[in-house]
């Protein structure tokens, strides 16, 4: 959710990539920079990575703190604001439907929603929300930010909060900015695009994203739980450091349903693998839906842009890639596929919010693993 903010910048590093001395990346390879990553600190990491050449599935760590348990490859974990990605297809496939338009206003979809302090939902449009332009305050990051210690997780964990309260909580601040003037991520623009979504479509946002992405692309593990905690089997336990203490404690048993279209799924990495390969494979919008959804916005990081629901950044061979990571208590999701589509990688880890040395060994794996399946493609 929240620290999707910040894994958007954490990727950006020199990396001293596997394809420089090799045209491939191979189990091996991607075993040792699974262990890399759990050397810096993480207490279990699984990862996938699908090319046309490969299905590679590895996971490195342990699953219990304290115990030697081995990760599951195909664990469910959640997979936080990746959630945004999907949410961002649906508007995108009402809009090719004539249902709605990126350029309407807020107000048009949720009259008097969006007033006050300075806050204005006629000036707001849903390309601004899903871009993350809006200048609203982010009042579901504020939630999450007091799950960072282990307190404020048993205070929050079981919370039931409505869309519309967190959208009240939003506009008791003052806007960060005039829309479409500048770049801040914030959860609840994604509030508001489901909300819209159901006025829309006149279904939830979960039915819509069940109906539209999750059976067609037979994604038999990815779940919108609502208001459950729990996580299907197998999953790994998984742990927060505490602001206050810096130890982890575990943050397994955690309601979402209050994040909702923010940050809520529930997913697996071969899942997660399918869904991006067939987004930038134009199986889930088309090619002139997809290439709106590349519009993009600088993010003040150089490398990075933002468009509608993911992330562009060039990774150090030159290769375009797209992305959306996300943050939960408990989990982080890193990904990137490829711009045609052909090759994805996913990571997972179960140390949450994670620190910036377990960022970037991230960040080389995924670097790594596209850059090798791109030259090796080149050469061929």
């Amino acid at each position: 959710m929240a620290t999707a903010a910040v894994a958007v910048s954490a990727g950006v590093l020199a990396v001293s990539p596997a394809h420089a001395s090799s045209p491939g990346y191979d189990r091996a390879a991607l075993q040792a920079d699974l262990d890399a990553i759990r050397d810096a600190g993480t207490l279990g990491v699984q990862a996938r990575v699908r090319s046309p050449r490969a299905d590679l599935a590895a996971s490195s760590g342990t699953a219990v703190l304290g115990r030697q348990v081995p990760v599951p490859s195909g664990g469910h974990f959640r997979m936080g604001s990746n959630t945004k990605t999907f949410v961002a297809a649906v508007i995108l496939q009402l809009e090719a439907e004539g249902r709605l338009s990126v350029n309407d206003s807020v107000e048009r979809w949720l009259p008097g929603l969006v007033r006050g302090n300075g806050n204005d939902g006629r000036a707001i449009t849903v390309k601004h929300l899903l871009q993350h332009t809006s200048g609203l305050h982010d009042s579901v990051g504020d939630i999450e930010k007091k799950m960072h210690t282990e307190r404020g997780y048993r205070t929050y964990r079981f919370l039931r909060m409505s869309p519309r309260r967190l959208v009240a909580l939003s506009i008791g601040h003052r806007p960060l900015f005039a829309p479409g003037s500048r770049w801040s991520y914030s959860n609840i623009n994604y509030t508001l695009a489901g909300m819209i979504i159901e006025k829309a479509a006149r279904n939830s946002w979960r039915e819509e994203v069940t109906r539209r992405i999750i059976k067609p692309l037979k994604l038999r593990n990815t779940t919108l739980p609502g208001d459950s905690p729990l996580l299907p089997k197998p999953h790994v336990q998984s742990y927060t450091e505490d602001a206050e203490t810096a130890r982890p404690f575990r943050s397994t048993l955690l309601s979402l349903g209050w994040a909702g279209a923010a940050g809520e799924a529930v997913t697996t990495t071969e899942d997660l693998v399918r869904f991006w390969r067939a987004l930038l494979g134009e199986q889930v919008l088309s090619q002139q839906q997809l290439k709106k959804m590349m519009t993009t916005v600088p993010v003040g990081v150089p490398g990075r842009e933002f468009g509608l629901g993911m992330a562009k950044q060039r990774l150090s061979c030159g290769v375009t890639a797209w992305s959306h990571p996300g943050g939960t208590p408990g989990f982080i999701t890193d990904n990137a596929v490829t711009q045609d589509g052909r090759t994805s990688v996913i990571v997972s880890r179960s140390t949450y919010p994670g620190t910036r040395e377990q960022g970037q060994a991230t960040a080389r794996l995924i670097d790594n693993a596209l850059c090798a399946a791109s030259v090796r493609r080149s050469t061929s």
